[in-house]
């Protein structure tokens, strides 16, 4: 009983740690739920979605560039190794039901989806972090028997097999890796994608590369660290360091451009960054700032790809400054000699007695060689006659350079398209001489629409093609040769050949049919199951050509679509070809051209040298710098050597 009056002031004494122990085990309890409400929400259905886009990013690394097996020209090995060498242009084919979108001279924009071999790994990536934590059950080892001599070599044979065995299954989700990626880019941006794989250089400037990365840490913590109290001195170093190492990259790309002060700032940014990380800073604004500045330097990357790519198609569609001067000096030359006009007889280039080729080309080189193969693979040259359809800025240089050159016994004729227009055709709008039209295809299955998709370049009339039986009234049939072609073989044959009733004489490229084009063609009737054609050696009967009135039913499609500007006006180029010879083609053999040589890496040798002609449509012309250099060699095989305005106007084609 005494001793109850003692008891209250033990309590008073004992209430301020009871208080802490309370505060201590409430934080205890409030601590994980602070640790998942950092690291990001949780559900049942989607697990911890912003981790796991953070752990796509960080561990799924895509190939880079260089290791894309599509688009290698130079050294190593030839870049379609992963997808296989091209075969046949008719083994290009894709299932029913198949999706055919069309660009003219534009970049195809979408979005590549993750490829399976790279959704694979980051499968795998997650199941190990998920089941390395994981209590494992305890087994116990079996009894240890000394193995045969027979029974351990069989076994380090099935070790040997499943090994390689695995590694060929990695090897093949590598290179299905590198195929999506290389579709992907080839896709939005086109050729250019290819090219820039090919001459992609291994940075080896490490210093710059080391101030990038300095400038790209310390840009993430200077928000936080001026946000501290206390920490003004550290936050104008940090500035000042900033400013340095965005003022020497500026006007320095290379190591060697480097000023001989940098080591001590490198050092002292260094420095800098070591002290702002031992600063007690909140993680999630340096991590948004992180992610802000990736995002803006992946935009920046994309916009620069944009630019290149914008840049590539520039230079691919713009004749070189040495062709353009070689174009010049013939102009001059021809107006500087005595015989303004060499062409032969006229009544040569009207008879059916020759074989009659025809040309519109505004390239005197290109020209010359689609000529030249079509001359040296002849059995009769002599029976051969060249009209070529040029512009006026074109017409005086393609005149003397032919008249200059011989092609054996060859008859060549040079014409003025729009000054023939102009007088004896000037009921026909279409007055400038347009070159075939080349347009970027993509073709993919709608079942499925990743493994099958792949992209092609067609190649289709132009409107100056229209006008052809009305520039030759006097001749029944033409081969029409596009100024892109090199000629390998004597195409004689083709004259030999009975169209029946058809006109244009094409190979035809049944991987894209009209049904699959119905945004492109509008509402004018058609057949779905008409197979699409290209454009490159045609055989064109101009008797059929009449009788159907293919440029009548030309003019009149013509009048269904709007144009609003010159591009509009080529784009319509590709629907208006193959309407107006819808049922009037006749399928050639597909062994006589090889198309794809402006554009495909993987073109077989072996194919290409069988092939009756080599089509180089594409944007990598053979005499561009941009050209594929393992196909140039049999464009250069029959171009003209020892004019003296080549060498002049530094013509290295």
């Amino acid at each position: 009983m005494k001793a109850q009056p003692l008891l209250p002031a033990p309590l008073k004494r004992r209430r301020g740690p009871r208080v802490a122990v309370l505060a201590l085990v409430l934080c205890s309890l409030l601590l994980p739920f602070a640790f998942l409400f950092h690291r990001g929400p949780s559900s049942s259905s989607g697990g911890y979605v912003m981790t796991t886009e953070e752990r796509h990013r960080q561990e799924v690394v895509l190939p880079p560039f260089h290791h894309v097996e599509v688009g290698n020209r130079g050294g190593g090995p030839p870049p379609a190794a992963a997808t296989g060498k091209r075969q046949d242009a008719l083994e290009k084919k894709v299932p029913k039901g198949g999706a055919g979108v069309i660009r003219h001279q534009a970049l195809e924009k979408k979005i590549p989806k993750r490829s399976a071999g790279a959704v694979h790994q980051h499968k795998q990536q997650i199941d190990s972090h998920s089941t390395s934590g994981a209590a494992k059950p305890k087994v116990l080892p079996p009894p240890k028997v000394a193995p045969s001599k027979a029974v351990t070599g069989r076994t380090r044979d099935r070790d040997t097999r499943e090994m390689s065995k695995a590694t060929k299954v990695q090897q093949k989700g590598a290179k299905a890796d590198e195929v999506e990626t290389a579709k992907a880019c080839q896709l939005e941006f086109g050729s250019y994608c290819l090219w820039s794989m090919e001459h992609k250089e291994v940075m080896k400037d490490a210093r710059v590369k080391r101030l990038k990365d300095q400038l790209f840490v310390a840009r993430s913590y200077y928000p936080s660290i001026a946000k501290l109290e206390g920490q003004e001195t550290l936050t104008q170093e940090m500035k000042q360091n900033i400013q340095d190492h965005e003022r020497v990259l500026s006007v320095s790309t290379v190591d060697a451009d480097l000023p001989s002060f940098i080591s001590k700032r490198m050092e002292q940014m260094q420095r800098t960054i070591a002290r702002a990380k031992s600063c007690t800073v909140d993680c999630k604004n340096v991590d948004r700032k992180l992610r802000q500045i990736l995002d803006m330097t992946e935009d920046e990357a994309h916009f620069h790809m944009k630019q290149s790519a914008f840049l590539y198609n520039l230079g691919a569609q713009t004749l070189p400054k040495s062709h353009h001067c070689l174009s010049m000096r013939l102009t001059l030359e021809y107006f500087k000699s005595s015989s303004l006009d060499s062409d032969d007889s006229p009544g040569k280039f009207n008879s059916p007695k020759y074989r009659h080729y025809v040309i519109l080309s505004r390239n005197v080189l290109a020209a010359s060689v689609v000529i030249n193969s079509t001359v040296h693979s002849s059995k009769e040259p002599g029976s051969l006659a060249f009209h070529i359809l040029t512009d006026a800025q074109n017409f005086y240089a393609m005149k003397h350079w032919f008249a200059g050159s011989s092609y054996k016994s060859a008859a060549i004729h040079v014409i003025n398209y729009e000054a023939f227009i102009l007088e004896n055709l000037p009921k026909y709008s279409i007055q400038q001489l347009y070159l075939p039209e080349e347009f970027r295809v993509l073709i993919r299955s709608i079942k499925q629409p990743t493994d099958n998709t792949r992209m092609e370049y067609l190649s289709v009339f132009s409107h100056s093609h229209f006008l052809i039986p009305e520039i030759f009234k006097y001749l029944n049939k033409v081969v029409l040769l596009d100024d892109d072609v090199v000629v390998q073989r004597d195409l004689s044959f083709l004259w030999n050949i009975d169209m029946g009733d058809k006109v244009n004489g094409a190979v035809e490229f049944c991987g894209l049919k009209l049904g699959q084009m119905r945004n492109v063609l509008g509402k004018t009737a058609y057949d779905p199951e008409s197979c699409a054609w290209t454009s490159g050696v045609n055989l064109i009967n101009l008797d059929k050509w009449r009788d159907h009135n293919v440029t009548e039913n030309y003019l009149l499609l013509m009048k269904k679509f709007k144009f609003k500007d010159e591009q509009s006006l080529r784009a319509a180029a590709f629907p208006l070809s193959l309407l107006s010879f819808q049922h009037l083609i006749y399928p050639l053999d597909e062994k006589l051209t090889m198309a794809g040589l402006g554009y495909d890496y993987g073109i077989d040798e072996v194919v290409a040298q069988r092939s009756a002609s080599l089509h180089y449509n594409g944007n990598m012309k053979p005499w561009l710098e941009l050209g594929i250099p393992d196909y140039k060699k049999y464009w250069k095989r029959f171009l003209v050597r020892g004019n003296r305005f080549m060498d002049e106007c530094n013509v290295n084609s």
